[in-house]
């Protein structure tokens, strides 16, 4: 399992540090890793101003070379439903790669560079709490037949996270222990490292996929999708829950062709044990007015597939926010031949959920 071998997806030269997570070990040991940065105070790691200042069309670099570094303040837990039963609290916020299509909020900065949180004891002991007061699973549900499943990456990318810090590798370890729950994260990154946590079965790895030419234009800095689609066997081998998220599907003319070339591709490669327990999530595009603003400074040419007002139409979020996503009645339709077209390839993938 070899990680991606173009230029380097992080060459950390400044750190913004709140104080109190310099003190923490976990704070320490990330400065220490990135001994030559330099290190600027904040007294907030969502309150930088040269990071909100930035020029819009100057997108990938603070992704490259900036890491914050903070505590994280409020620890909730929230219900899901669809890729786990709870969100946990994050132990990051932001990330390296670019996906144009990305709804992470921007709050620190347009191009969000990851913030790792020093207080990952903190981020443990509430979740090992939180699973305690849960007691066992009473019924299967959609997410999972027998454990509580935590998303854990719900602002970022773990695999590209434990080039960081110990933070994931302490995550997975948390729940080998735990005997009613699972830890799940999605990725678009393959990290060797993860192939050494010993997680036991008790996390599950979502691999993001879509079309290796749209992912070409659209996840700018991922690693390849067929580096993604090797990686799953190894990481399956290692003790992981392997699954793949099939997000966003972004339509366009021969969009059926493409998806079907990777469904033959997953197929022609995944192995016969890794096939028994394979399950999907299928996220149809959500697009908002902002992103695309953003996007024509930076990256326009992705917009020509993002931003489709002919065939798209505002919806409002349960977070009260409009987004664009594609017409109704005709999404429905669209989503039925997506199913369709993986249940011919791949019958043997169970949808967990789609939307």
């Amino acid at each position: 399992m070899t990680g991606p071998a173009a230029t380097p997806l992080l060459d950390i030269r400044r750190i913004y540090v709140e104080p109190a997570a310099a003190t923490l070990p976990r704070g320490q040991a990330v400065l220490a890793r990135f001994p030559a940065a330099e290190r600027i105070e904040v007294a907030s790691h969502w309150r930088i101003p040269a990071l909100r200042e930035a020029e819009p069309e100057d997108y990938l670099k603070p992704k490259r070379e900036v890491l914050v570094l903070g505590v994280k303040k409020g620890l909730p837990f929230r219900p899901n439903g669809r890729s786990a039963d709870f969100i946990a609290p994050s132990s990051s916020n932001g990330c390296a790669i670019a996906c144009a299509y990305c709804y992470v909020a921007r709050r620190k900065g347009h191009a969000n560079p990851i913030t790792v949180f020093a207080n990952i004891e903190e981020i443990l002991a509430a979740t090992a709490r939180h699973a305690a007061g849960l007691g066992p699973k009473r019924e299967p549900n959609q997410v999972d037949p027998r454990d509580w499943v935590y998303d854990l990456g719900e602002n970022g990318d773990l695999s590209v996270d434990a080039l960081i810090s110990d933070n994931v590798r302490d995550l997975v370890a948390l729940f080998r222990t735990l005997p009613n729950a699972k830890g799940s994260f999605a990725t678009k990154w393959v990290n060797p490292d993860l192939l050494g946590y010993n997680p036991q079965g008790r996390t599950r790895i979502r691999m993001s996929l879509m079309p290796a030419g749209l992912a070409k234009l659209l996840d700018v800095r991922a690693a390849p999708v067929a580096e993604r689609i090797a990686a799953l066997p190894e990481l399956h081998r290692a003790g992981y829950e392997v699954q793949v998220n099939f997000s966003p599907v972004v339509l366009r003319e021969g969009w059926e062709a493409e998806w079907g070339a990777l469904f033959e591709q997953l197929d022609d490669t995944l192995p016969a044990a890794l096939k028994d327990q394979l399950a999907a999530e299928v996220i149809m595009l959500t697009h908002n007015a902002a992103l695309h603003e953003v996007n024509l400074a930076w990256h326009p040419r992705a917009e020509e597939v993002l931003w489709r007002p002919d065939i798209q139409e505002e919806k409002r979020s349960e977070s009260g926010a409009v987004n664009l996503r594609y017409r109704s009645g005709w999404k429905g339709r669209w989503l039925a031949r997506f199913k369709d077209l993986l249940a011919a390839r791949m019958p043997y993938c169970r949808v967990r959920y789609a939307f």
